[in-house]
């Protein structure tokens, strides 16, 4: 009888942990998440000379099950923030934030980024701006692999 209680107390001892991580799982897919359309935006290549500002709509979906609530966002490097949305975004749901900076005139690899702050698990996102920028002058073509490489002969 002893051993009939005990094995009893193990089978529920085991249905409930296995209870309990369904009903925790289920808990993680609920409330509101927060999903770019494009994971990062890479300007490519640009070159000195041809420069200017640049403005990019940052576009995003509620792919939870409760509305989306934005608190902030904020942009490095003197990026603007144009516009975002201060109301909730609905489930299903998209909206848009505006930005726009200008680079320096000088040759640099782009690396910005735009942190979202809302009522999604997790609380920010981050949106992340790469590129390049070259100075034609100091560029030679590169015959070997057929793109544009920075100089290294300073013989000029």
């Amino acid at each position: 009888m002893k051993k009939l209680f005990c094995f009893v107390g193990a089978l529920l001892m085991i249905q409930f942990v296995f209870l309990n991580k369904a009903i925790a799982q289920d808990d993680v897919a609920k409330g509101p998440v927060l999903k770019f359309e494009k994971e990062r935006e890479d300007l490519g290549n640009m070159y000195i000379d041809e420069l200017k500002q640049t403005s990019i709509d940052i576009k995003f979906t509620n792919e939870g099950d409760q509305p989306l609530v934005l608190s902030q966002v904020r942009g490095c490097c003197g990026t603007r923030i144009v516009d975002w949305p201060r109301t909730p975004i609905l489930p299903g749901d998209e909206g848009e934030i505006s930005i726009s900076f200008r680079l320096a005139p000088r040759a640099h690899k782009v690396s910005r980024t735009v942190t979202v702050l809302s009522n999604a698990p997790g609380g920010s996102s981050v949106y992340r701006i790469v590129g390049q920028v070259f100075d034609r002058s100091q560029q030679q073509f590169d015959t070997k692999s057929d793109a544009m490489a920075p100089s290294s002969d300073k013989s000029n």
